[in-house]
């Protein structure tokens, strides 16, 4: 066994570890950390795989962004073990059926005959120079610069229509307006008021 094979089953080994406690787990704060492990482990696995870009994002946008967010959300819900717990047994048909389906899907998909080592053979080694980001700007760039415009337009259409459905009309709230803010001049600016003098008290009443 090679140390590249020795590194590879210890990540998935590690991986499928924690996505197991992940599911099992009574604590949904320590759910989540298990998650964010998973998630690590499977950056080490794209990492042998010469994939450095999608390994790099998996950490960065995942585990520093949006594991974040769930871990936040999850500390500030106020859920109880008993009625997760409870919950998960309740459901365990439906769960076992649901990842059954999955796992047979999953099989069908990237099984032996279509990803084995006679249809995708191991990538050969790179030169010292090689960047895979480089490799994968040019290719979505030229080759799919089309579907990678289109997915630009369906988010910026997906954002507009959320921004729309969350809008409530104008509210009487305090705004900068530019265009009113410089048509002020300096005498609506600035306004001098000019106190009473105050009368001196007389030196027997002074202290």
């Amino acid at each position: 066994m090679t140390i590249q094979q020795l590194v590879f089953y210890s990540f998935a080994f590690v991986a499928i570890l924690s996505s197991l406690m992940m599911i099992f787990s009574k604590n949904p704060v320590r759910a989540v950390l298990y998650l964010v492990l998973t998630f690590f482990c499977m950056a080490g696995v794209w990492m042998l795989l010469q994939s450095e870009f999608l390994a790099i994002v998996l950490v960065l946008v995942y585990v520093g962004a949006v594991m974040v967010l769930f871990l936040f959300v999850v500390m500030m819900l106020d859920m109880e073990a008993p009625i997760i717990k409870a919950t998960l047994v309740r459901h365990w048909p439906l769960g076992v059926l649901t990842a059954s389906l999955t796992i047979a899907l999953l099989i069908m998909a990237v099984g032996k005959q279509h990803f084995g080592l006679q249809e995708a053979p191991m990538p050969l080694p790179k030169p010292a120079d090689y960047s895979h980001v480089k490799a994968l700007g040019n290719l979505m760039y030229t080759q799919y610069l089309l579907p990678f415009e289109i997915a630009g337009l369906i988010l910026l259409v997906g954002m507009i229509a959320a921004i729309g459905i969350t809008f409530r009309g104008p509210r009487e709230t305090k705004i900068q307006k530019p265009s009113v803010q410089i048509q002020v001049s300096k005498q609506d600016r600035l306004r001098i008021v000019k106190m009473p003098s105050q009368k001196r008290l007389p030196k027997e009443n002074q202290v």
